[in-house]
């Protein structure tokens, strides 16, 4: 199954839909990302905007959810910054905190001292 995340003009995911592979499949049966768009937007409308998302994170670097942000710099999704003193890895997309957090014991973060305190 294919996934296709509908996105609103500041290119925040409004929703994820599933899409049957054979609806994005061309006549070579190469799987097409402009024949799953094509498909949403004959169900949701024209005037809306999907870009394919991969499950398996095997291309825009994380699954879209609702809540999460579409990159087109980075062509990738990006979930929602936790805390903001965290950045984005430039790798993964995901975000990280200015410090790891520590192997031992059990921390949560405190964005006021922005550092781990024990839990």
């Amino acid at each position: 199954m294919a996934h296709f995340a509908e996105v609103d003009p500041s290119w925040n995911v409004l929703r994820v839909i599933v899409v049957n592979n054979e609806d994005i499949l061309d006549e070579n049966n190469v799987e097409q990302e402009s024949l799953g768009v094509a498909f949403c937007k004959n169900l949701f409308g024209e005037d809306s905007r999907w870009l394919q998302t991969s499950y398996n994170n095997n291309f825009r670097k994380n699954y879209a959810g609702p809540g999460s942000l579409y990159d087109p710099g980075r062509d990738a999704f990006l979930p929602p910054q936790p805390y903001p003193s965290w950045t984005i890895d430039e790798d993964t997309c995901l975000w990280e905190p200015p410090t790891p957090a520590p192997t031992e014991g059990q921390f949560i973060w405190d964005e006021g001292s922005i550092s781990w305190i024990e839990n």
